[in-house]
């Protein structure tokens, strides 16, 4: 059963980090704030894009796993659907009523097999990734058995050396086997090259991204002609959407990122040697942290330490200051190199993560700002939904 929140009557405490209307100063630290402006210029500025491009966006569940994200990049940005890489991520936004669902990973495991094959039942598409023509009778047996439909990506390793295939005949070979099978559908195409997005070089995204456009491209020739043209050819993500929307192979996006930014996409750079967090994409997401020891001279601590983040791509940075540093971290303390002594205790600052998608996996709410007040509490819907 969907719970549905009313946030305007949450009140502080009990692990609910701030209160509609409250002043941004007094919001419970350590959290994750959005600022609602950045964001919504993100969101429109994509989706404006992808709509200019005659792309489909299939934003990234992953990364915000937020019914109430996913929601406005539907509303705001024209989103077609989401993506998440878990079943129990898909129940949380097939239950919420987003109607186009992909799970862009493998399902194995029977009972998770089984949990997948009953989301139809709510009344939208789901598509799941295949690479193993045995996977196929089991998908098949499952949605026979609650007399459901699974629509079906084959998944192509077009360079990020994890799951997929790697050539044109097993593409063709799972897509007929799915094409036989009772009760799925043939859909098309999962090539999302995940190992260059963070390459900071924009020409060696692009010679990585030329590379798989040609792999994927063969895939779709071959496919046609056996008579199973994909309807949807997906992949694309935050550090190569430029790519795919001019590759006239691909027609779908699956950009997550944008939406928040982090400082690992952050550095980055765009054609012309720019960060593209200084001026393609806004950084909306942000760890909100306050000073609470500043025993010696040179450094602060503060509140977020490892607990709050992940530093899998490196320590945040502080926004909007260069006279203090962040430098390190444990479990629940972050040290700030503050050599001119200018912090004070209870000062809050704004951290950039290094990588907003295990960050934002370990809160329970977002906190929306607008001009300096609290305007929204969203829950992390999907927290914590690893299986």
């Amino acid at each position: 059963m969907t719970t549905f929140i009313h946030t305007e009557e949450l009140e502080v405490g009990y692990n609910i980090p701030a209160a509609i209307g409250m002043d941004e100063s007094e919001i419970q630290t350590p959290c994750l704030i959005l600022d609602l402006d950045a964001l919504e210029r993100n969101i429109k500025k994509m989706g404006d894009y992808a709509k200019a491009h005659g792309m489909r966006h299939r934003v990234h569940g992953k990364m915000h796993k937020s019914v109430d994200v996913a929601r406005l990049q539907e509303d705001l940005g024209g989103a077609t659907g989401v993506c998440c890489q878990k079943p129990s991520e898909a129940e949380v936004f097939a239950r919420a009523g987003i109607k186009d669902v992909l799970v862009s990973n493998q399902v194995r495991d029977p009972l998770k097999i089984d949990r997948l094959a009953q989301l139809p039942n709510y009344g939208g598409r789901i598509i799941v990734c295949v690479d193993d023509v045995a996977n196929v009778s089991d998908l098949s047996m499952a949605c026979q058995k609650h007399g459901t439909e699974l629509h079906c990506f084959v998944e192509i390793d077009c360079g990020a050396g994890r799951c997929g295939v790697n050539s044109t005949e097993d593409v063709v070979t799972i897509a007929q086997a799915i094409n036989a099978a009772k009760n799925l559908t043939f859909t098309g195409i999962q090539a999302y090259q995940g190992a260059m997005q963070h390459m900071a070089s924009y020409h060696e995204r692009q010679a990585k991204l030329e590379a798989a456009i040609a792999m994927v491209e063969d895939a779709v020739d071959g496919l046609t002609a056996v008579g199973l043209k994909p309807e949807i050819v997906s992949g694309g993500g935050t550090g190569s959407y430029y790519f795919e929307s001019n590759s006239d192979v691909y027609n779908e996006l699956q950009c997550g990122s944008y939406a928040f930014m982090d400082a690992d996409y952050g550095r980055i750079l765009d054609k012309d040697g720019k960060r593209i967090d200084q001026g393609e994409w806004e950084n909306a997401l942000f760890i909100l942290t306050s000073v609470m020891s500043h025993t010696k001279a040179d450094k602060a601590i503060c509140d977020a330490g490892l607990k709050a983040q992940s530093v899998d791509s490196g320590l945040p940075f502080i926004f909007g200051r260069d006279d203090v540093e962040y430098v390190k971290c444990s479990d629940e303390h972050g040290v700030i190199s503050d050599p001119q002594g200018v912090l004070k205790i209870n000062e809050k600052l704004k951290l950039v993560p290094g990588h907003c998608d295990p960050t934002c996996n370990v809160h329970d709410w977002y906190v929306g700002v607008r001009n300096g007040k609290v305007e929204t509490l969203w829950p992390v819907s999907a927290r914590g939904k690893m299986f």
